[in-house]
C-alpha cells in the first residue's frame, strides 16, 4: 500500500523525513532529518547522526513522504503507541 496523505496515521513513520514547526520547547522548532525511531510519547529524529528526541504532545510536525508529498501533523494526535495507531480507525484529521 502506497504512502498517502490521507492515510499517514496507518503507515510507518521511521525512515520518512520530518521537520519540527511547532513546540512548547521553541529551541526545538526548526529541526529536521528522518525518523529513527518512535515511541509512545517521543519521535526520535536523526539529523545528521546526532540523534534529537523530541516529545510529540505540544509539537507539530511535516513529514515529507517518499513522492516528496508535505503533510503537516499535530503531535498530540501521534501521542499513541506505533503498533496501536497503525490499527486504530481514524475520523478525518
Amino acid at each position: 500500500m502506497r504512502r498517502r496523505p490521507k492515510d499517514l496515521l496507518r503507515h510507518e513513520l521511521i525512515g520518512l523525513g520530518v521537520e519540527v514547526v511547532g513546540a512548547t520547547n521553541r529551541s526545538q522548532i526548526g529541526i529536521r532529518g528522518k525518523v529513527a525511531d518512535e515511541t509512545r510519547n517521543t519521535l526520535v529524529i536523526d539529523v545528521d547522526g546526532d540523534l534529537k528526541r523530541i516529545p510529540k504532545r505540544g509539537s507539530t510536525f511535516i513529514f515529507t513522504l517518499p513522492r516528496g508529498k508535505r503533510v503537516k501533523v499535530d503531535g498530540n494526535i501521534l501521542e499513541v503507541r506505533p503498533e496501536d495507531r497503525i490499527e486504530k480507525r481514524w475520523r478525518k484529521w
